[in-house]
C-alpha cells in the first residue's frame, strides 16, 4: 500500500510542477517594460521591502480602492501556490525532513524562481511573494509532519 501511495504522490508531484511552471512563467502577468533595460525593468517592478506589497493590498482593500479579487488572488494565491511542497519535498527529498532544512530549501527555491521571473521579465521579484510562498509551504509541512496525519496516511 505504501508503494501505491508513493507512486500516486509522484504522479501528483509531476502534475503539480507542470502547473506551477505554467503559472509562474507562462501566464500573462501584464508586465510591460520590454523596451526598458534589464536593470530598469528590475528596478521598476521589484519589491525588496518585506510586507510592502502585502500592506498595500490590505490597505487598498479596506479603502476599497482595489478589487478584492485582486487581493485574494495575490495574497491567498501566493500562500496556496507552494502548499503542496510541504508534502512533496519531504517525501521525495529525504534531506528536507527537518523544519530547518525544509525552510532553507524553500527559501532557496523561491529566491531562484523570483530571480528567474525578474531576469526573464515573466514577472517581478517580490520579497512578499517569497514570504507568502514559504509560509504556505511551511504551514502544510507542519501539518503533514504531525503524528496524526502520518498515522492516517502511513498506518
Amino acid at each position: 500500500m505504501r508503494k501505491v501511495i508513493k507512486f500516486t504522490l509522484g504522479i501528483c508531484f509531476i502534475l503539480y510542477l507542470f502547473v506551477l511552471i505554467i503559472l509562474l512563467f507562462f501566464e500573462n502577468r501584464g508586465y510591460t517594460g520590454t523596451n526598458l533595460s534589464l536593470i530598469e525593468y528590475v528596478k521598476n517592478t521589484s519589491n525588496f521591502i518585506p510586507f510592502n506589497t502585502i500592506y498595500f493590498y490590505v490597505q487598498a482593500m479596506f479603502n476599497e480602492t482595489i478589487n478584492t479579487n485582486i487581493v485574494v488572488r495575490n495574497i491567498i494565491g501566493n500562500i496556496i501556490a507552494f502548499m503542496p511542497m510541504g508534502v512533496f519535498l519531504p517525501i521525495f527529498i529525504k534531506r528536507s525532513n527537518s523544519v530547518t532544512r525544509f525552510t532553507i530549501s524553500m527559501i532557496v527555491l523561491i529566491l531562484c524562481i523570483e530571480t528567474i521571473q525578474a531576469l526573464t521579465r515573466r514577472g517581478s521579484f517580490d520579497i512578499d511573494d517569497l514570504i507568502l510562498n514559504v509560509f504556505g509551504a511551511l504551514l502544510v509541512f507542519t501539518i503533514w509532519r504531525s503524528n496524526i496525519v502520518q498515522k492516517l496516511v502511513f498506518p
